[in-house]
């Protein structure tokens, strides 16, 4: 695809992990690292009885993004609920450390990171989670040359350390399907009880962590619909707006008197959360 082509418009959420990076970079341009058929996969699930992927739901490829050189980084939420292990999240961390290595080198590299993940694979806790911390000191290293732009889209959501990531993201795109919290509900529903948080009432979970809410309380930066011409146009914005002043991570300044005076006490609901984290309030600037 030439710089501005346009495509037919489809699903976002139904497309593979790889099938997302391809259409979100030009025609042409995609070119995979560490494909399937390297057989880098995990060598800890098999001894544990899970049948490994070739890829280990990882895909990392390069390319153009309007012409300019990027690389995107999709997690396959179909494998192990999008889980981060050792090879997984080796493979994330070092396309984000080349990617800053090229800024620094002379070349603009972009980046977008396609977050469908529950976070560290229990598999590979440590591992996992320590391929999770080299994430995070990556995207924070890069996001000082060029904007690192995330998109939740769903069926998964983006959960655990990597939800982290996802904040640490210059721009976070969402839909409305999509969900974004540090804890998911099973796990907040198995350490709580069920009176604090039931995992099978979709309408309150998706009131609390669903896209529509995290967008009006300024968590993330666009709600788009499940298009990929809107997650593709969102995209191309964000990148286009370059570097901010002042990223939402560094703004703890608003964020951490609002964490205190919260009343844990009582249930958090959809009102609650607006009522401390608007968007006006905060003083975000609303990019659509």
């Amino acid at each position: 695809m030439t710089p501005g082509a346009q495509v037919a418009d489809q699903s976002f959420i139904e497309l593979t992990a790889r099938q997302r990076a391809r259409k979100l970079l030009d025609q042409g341009s995609f070119r995979e690292l560490l494909d399937p058929f390297q057989r880098v996969s995990s060598p800890w699930l098999a001894p544990q009885g899970i049948v490994p992927q070739a890829d280990d739901g990882m895909v990392v490829a390069k390319g153009t993004i309007a012409g300019q050189p990027a690389v995107i980084v999709a997690i396959e939420g179909a494998f192990q609920g999008g889980s981060m292990g050792e090879v997984s999240g080796a493979k994330m961390a070092a396309a984000l450390e080349l990617a800053a290595e090229d800024n620094r080198n002379g070349i603009p590299t972009q980046a977008v990171l396609l977050l469908e993940t529950g976070g560290v694979r229990l598999q590979e806790a440590n591992l996992g989670l320590a391929a999770i911390a080299d994430i995070h000191a990556a995207i924070v290293d890069l996001r000082r040359y060029t904007p690192v732009i995330g998109v939740v889209a769903g069926t998964v959501g983006c959960f655990g350390g990597m939800s982290i990531a996802a904040a640490l993201c210059t721009r976070l795109i969402v839909t409305r399907e999509a969900r974004l919290g540090l804890n998911g509900p099973q796990v907040i529903e198995q350490e709580a009880g069920i009176a604090e948080y039931d995992s099978r009432d979709r309408p309150f979970i998706w009131s609390i962590t669903g896209g529509e809410v995290r967008y009006a309380s300024g968590f993330v930066d666009a709600l788009v619909s499940d298009s990929l011409l809107e997650v593709k146009n969102s995209m191309l914005s964000f990148i286009k707006q370059g570097v901010p002043a002042q990223h939402r991570s560094d703004n703890y300044a608003f964020y951490l008197p609002k964490l205190a005076g919260f009343d844990t006490s009582k249930q958090a609901s959809r009102e609650v959360t607006q009522a401390l984290f608007t968007r006006s309030a905060a003083n975000l600037e609303d990019p659509q």
